[in-house]
């Protein structure tokens, strides 16, 4: 023997494609769980959180005194804390920029992972978003709310 190593054991064999495509379908869906979990997003993925034009919201008195309504298609969630007074704040998660589906007792759920928010002061009350929703200038124009920038 000259010292070598015998030609078959310097060859090594290749992993199976199988084995490859697992790892690299393993490695992909890691970094997407961690980028959709992430609770240091201050707007989650949402692109756009906020009206960016005036939005019509319709006839103020649909948003009882004391109570809450929650505008999905439009993002919002509009609370009247007292006779003519509203607050509006969005309604896309801060944790990971879900559309809130419902309120309960004042409180907006997120259905993706049971955020909750108090929908009077944009306060997060349950994680795991610990971001506040952001505030939405709202005014009433001819008894109808109008919500967004110069609002």
């Amino acid at each position: 023997m000259s010292g070598q190593p015998s030609p078959h054991l310097r060859q090594s064999v290749p992993p199976a494609r199988r084995t490859v495509l697992k790892g690299a379908a393993l490695a992909g869906a890691a970094g997407l769980g961690a980028a959709a979990c992430s609770t240091e997003s201050k707007l989650g993925h949402a692109r756009i959180p906020t009206p960016t034009a005036p939005v019509d919201l319709g006839a103020a008195d649909a948003v009882p005194v004391g109570g809450a309504r929650l505008y999905r298609e439009q993002r919002l969630v509009v609370s009247c804390p007292a006779e003519g007074r509203y607050r509006a704040f969005s309604a896309q998660c801060t944790h990971a920029g879900c559309v809130l589906d419902k309120i309960e007792n004042n409180e907006g759920n997120c259905p993706c992972h049971g955020s909750r928010f108090d929908v009077t002061s944009g306060k997060a009350v349950v994680g795991p978003a610990t971001v506040p929703l952001p505030e939405v200038p709202i005014k009433v124009e001819g008894g109808r709310l109008v919500a967004g920038p110069d609002a």
